[in-house]
């Protein structure tokens, strides 16, 4: 109420004012052209200390003893064009895990949080679970947990069990990332005040309503900024798969390498992996933005 009062008051000063025609004065002209001459030197500056960056880095690599071995071994275009078609189709495997484990991440980190947050002597059990299961795999490596999921599974030769290393590496992956997403969750849960609960429940809602209907919410629109940088290390970390046999496209450039006996292929790899982390990465940083701007101008996220 208090922030509609607010935008409601805004929208009548502002009415009143154009109403009463005014217009800025000759020294808030002044400054807002200050400004922006001072916008424009800054991006200036900012470009030609690039510039000057990127050329000296170009000039420091090339003009290095070794850098003819290099680019043959490295950056050699031909190699890159033939191994290009192999890798893309190792990619469209890491596409699917990111698309199901993230799925899958996103629920199992609510829950996990959600039993965390529970409350109540009785429920105790079930948060030391979760407590166990989020400290347990937030502290082990991704590549150990790939490792014991991967080969332990399917050793213990038990009926029903999957042998896919998409499978298996989709297990690990979600086991590992869920424990960092239940904590960012859990952040958002608890940074959402008491009196919210209280309201909803002196209203007649049960916990479960409170916490789909008032709490979730505003928790999501908290930790967004948070979820959408795990999303970024998740499209990163989901080549790790090919440790487990899965022909991705760090195994495929690997096959690739081991039979031309140039490394070319792993720098397409890894170009393709940067080039699908980039706009979730720019994504994050204008939710950041709106977020940050919205917390100094004072209003609700």
């Amino acid at each position: 109420m208090a922030v509609r009062r607010r935008r409601r008051a805004r929208a009548q000063l502002t009415a009143g004012t154009a109403g009463a025609g005014w217009a800025p004065s000759e020294l808030e002209l002044s400054r807002r052209a200050w400004r922006r001459s001072r916008a424009r030197r800054s991006t200036l500056v900012a470009l030609l200390s690039t510039l000057l960056f990127a050329v000296a880095a170009y000039l420091a690599v090339t003009r290095a003893p070794g850098w003819p071995r290099v680019r043959a071994t490295f950056f050699s275009w031909s190699v890159a064009v033939d191994a290009l078609p192999e890798i893309l189709r190792g990619l469209w495997l890491n596409l699917q895990v990111l698309v199901v484990g993230g799925a899958l991440v996103l629920v199992t980190g609510l829950l996990v949080a959600s039993v965390r947050t529970l409350r109540g002597p009785a429920l105790a059990p079930l948060r030391i679970v979760a407590t166990v299961y989020v400290d347990l795999f937030r502290g082990m490596p991704l590549i150990i947990v790939l490792y014991l999921v991967g080969f332990g599974f399917p050793a213990l030769g038990l009926q029903g069990v999957p042998t896919s290393p998409f499978v298996l590496g989709t297990t690990a992956i979600v086991l590992v990332y869920s424990a960092y997403v239940a904590e960012v969750f859990r952040a958002g849960i608890e940074s959402v005040h008491p009196s919210q609960r209280a309201a909803a429940r002196s209203l007649g809602l049960t916990h479960r309503q409170t916490m789909r209907i008032v709490v979730l919410p505003q928790a999501l629109r908290t930790v967004t900024p948070a979820l959408l940088n795990d999303f970024v290390a998740l499209q990163k970390d989901v080549g790790l798969i090919s440790v487990l046999g899965a022909i991705d496209a760090v195994r495929s450039a690997q096959i690739v390498v081991g039979q031309t006996f140039n490394f070319t292929p792993y720098v397409v790899a890894g170009l393709l992996f940067v080039a699908l982390a980039v706009p979730s990465a720019r994504l994050a940083d204008a939710v950041t933005a709106r977020a940050r701007s919205r917390q100094q101008a004072g209003s609700l996220l």
